[in-house]
């Protein structure tokens, strides 16, 4: 539990996890962490959820996450475009899932509602805090500054989500390589203008974006050529956006009202490990790239729903800490590939002319639906395939392995109403889910000593689904399949891999 208790002027807090960042990615962790049953402390310098429109789009695959844990009926019905895009040429986004396509909710939305999560489940949330200093040996030592003086924060674990210029990340001194932005995107909110819609409009000069929603209009624009500028971490102001986006598109928006200005650069960069002992990263503060296609906000959430779990058994004593490597090692493999994928469409984006050919030869390419699949499961993150074997996941292995378990219908071998998948999943623990609708005794006897920490479920499969009936899948919090059989054989090692020791061998 965390403890809190004065020292002289100098608050005093002890818990498991100290986390560095309010973001979406830090209170999707929080959250997590909670439900995995550790305690946790978030610092953050700002007073509350973001005020400003940032990041406006939730992907499939963070719709689903939020939907496994009950979170979806506070958000109502947000809007929902099929068509996303792939470096500014269009592209249907739309794959086999829940919540298909890309759904408009803004960022002060999502961190409004994970915020309100973390809290109902007991997260400790510290608003007003800077972090000033840590030690990682034993354990985390930190110093903060807090609207009440200063606060020393003892923890098991730190985990940095407090972005791209993240103190953890400096304090700690990881490797962070990358390039630096040479190209950048001047942004604005602004008010009192009326300006056309475009979608990635490729002028003479450079590239116009525009979108107005409720009476206020959002402007994107780069002119080709135009190197980033030297900011030194300062806005830029609305007559420079004015300026450029006149040269580029020959139209004057200076007399509207600016509500939010702000610039993005092409730089990208990734740690090189996410894990340094016990200070480890997520979001922003683990990569930084341009936001193309609203991936950024989805990457770090996607980050801190993997970490959640294996840092919460960690910390309960159930797992080792080598399960925290298999954080690492999913992750990075993930970021990784965005950022290749966010360096290519850059391209295709603030090139000059000398691209078209590119994006002539990619336009017919997403007319090939398996092309437009494999791009559409990148940039959704549907298309996430984690190694949970070994190695290697084996070309031959079961289909599901490694990917999300679908959100089917299922019917209770007891009777009573049908069930989704996905209902299952909200309680935050494994699952064990037999196909066969009785359950063999053989599995029952191999997974009662994990029955702490995971649920066995015999259900049957809503016929024509992609869950078969006589499968048996062991799926992690997360919703990930880390095993898959007819059988038992093989099962307990999986278990031991993902949930620790049997308890029975304790």
């Amino acid at each position: 539990m965390t403890t809190d208790h004065q020292d002289t002027d100098t608050t005093i807090l002890d818990t498991d996890v100290l986390v560095v960042g309010a973001g979406p990615a830090g209170l999707m962790l929080a959250t997590e962490l909670r439900l995995g049953g550790a305690e946790v402390v978030v610092v953050d310098q700002r007073p509350g959820p973001t005020t400003e429109s940032r990041a406006s789009t939730l992907h499939a695959r963070t719709m689903e996450i939020l939907d496994s844990r009950g979170l979806l009926d506070e958000l109502g019905t947000p809007p929902c475009e099929p068509r996303g895009h792939f470096g500014g040429v269009p592209l249907d986004l739309t794959l086999p899932s829940s919540h298909p396509g890309q759904w408009k909710v803004a960022q002060t939305r999502t961190e409004e509602l994970l915020q309100r999560r973390a809290a109902e489940l007991g997260a400790d949330l510290r608003r007003r805090h800077q972090l000033l200093s840590l030690t990682a040996e034993d354990g985390v030592e930190a110093e903060a500054i807090g609207p009440y003086g200063p606060v020393r924060i003892r923890a098991r674990y730190l985990v940095g989500c407090d972005g791209e210029d993240s103190t953890v990340r400096r304090l700690v001194r990881a490797p962070f390589p990358g390039r630096d932005a040479a190209r950048e995107l001047l942004r604005a909110d602004v008010s009192g203008v009326e300006v056309a819609d475009r979608r990635f409009q490729r002028l003479e000069h450079g590239l116009a974006i525009a979108a107005t929603r409720e009476g206020v209009t959002r402007v994107m624009v780069h002119e080709f050529g135009r190197p980033a500028a030297e900011r030194g971490g300062a806005e830029p102001d609305f007559a420079e956006v004015t300026d450029v986006w006149k040269r580029v598109t020959g139209e004057d928006i200076s007399q509207g009202t600016p509500l939010w200005v702000n610039a993005f650069g092409d730089a990208n960069r990734q740690l090189a490990h996410y894990r340094h002992g016990r200070v480890l990263f997520a979001g922003d503060a683990a990569h930084r790239q341009m936001p193309s296609g609203g991936q950024a906000l989805n990457l770090g959430v996607q980050d801190a729903f993997n970490l959640g779990w294996k840092l919460a058994a960690v910390v309960r004593g159930s797992a080792g800490e080598d399960l925290l490597d298999t954080y690492h090692s999913e992750r990075h493999t993930v970021g990784r590939q965005v950022l290749a994928n966010i360096r290519a469409q850059v391209e295709l984006l603030l090139g000059g002319p000398e691209v078209e050919p590119a994006r002539a030869l990619l336009t017919e390419l997403v007319a090939l639906d398996g092309v437009r699949q494999h791009l559409a499961g990148m940039i959704s993150g549907l298309g996430i395939r984690y190694d949970v074997e070994g190695p290697e996941v084996h070309s031959d292995a079961h289909p599901l392995l490694g990917r999300r378990l679908p959100d089917v219908w299922l019917e209770p071998a007891e009777g009573g109403a049908r069930r989704r998948t996905t209902e299952l999943l909200r309680t935050g623990r494994g699952l064990l889910l037999s196909l066969d609708g009785d359950g063999a005794p053989a599995l029952r006897a191999t997974a009662a000593p994990w029955s702490d920490r995971v649920a066995f479920v015999a259900d049957r499969p809503v016929a024509g689904g992609p869950l078969s009936a006589g499968q048996t899948l062991l799926v992690r919090p997360d919703g990930y399949v880390a095993w898959a059989g007819s059988g038992a054989a093989g099962l307990a090692r999986a278990l031991t891999r993902w949930f620790g020791t049997a308890a029975a061998d304790d």
